[in-house]
């Protein structure tokens, strides 16, 4: 193994808005996206526009993501969370911030007996991210 792990997030029709959401937050950069119909990949008529693969990467930090062609499943996300070493508290509370936004904060961010800030949000998708900023010493 190299080690590193890639999330390749899930989405039902939603993965180009995220994909948008996610570079802007994040400051990511598209390295590539297909949809099924550019792909010539098998898919109903209603998911031709549908993202099949995308890539999105800053430094080690990447994310993929693609839609399933099935119908959302009736059980919400549950037991993941995306952690993302923030550089700064500054950084950690914009990132928090954004990820707010139409989703639900789960726990605040706060000092931790770590010694970092720390919060938790649950994103607009369904997502849950878990932030950590180091104190700086």
């Amino acid at each position: 193994m190299k080690g590193a792990i890639t999330p390749y997030l899930t989405f039902y029709g939603q993965a180009a808005e995220a994909s948008a959401f996610y570079q802007e937050i994040f400051g990511l950069e598209l390295k590539g996206s297909q949809t099924y119909g550019n792909a010539g990949f098998p898919a109903p008529e209603h998911a031709k526009e549908y993202l099949l693969h995308c890539l999105l990467q800053k430094g080690d930090f990447r994310l993929m993501m693609a839609d399933s062609v099935e119908e959302a499943p009736a059980q919400p996300r549950s037991g993941l969370a995306l952690v993302v070493e923030c550089e700064s508290e500054a950084e950690a509370t914009a990132i928090f911030g954004k990820l707010a936004q139409g989703g639900q904060v789960l726990m605040e961010l706060q000092d931790t007996f770590w010694g970092a800030k720390y919060g938790k949000v649950k994103d607009k998708f369904g997502f849950v991210w878990d932030l950590n900023a180091e104190k700086e010493q």
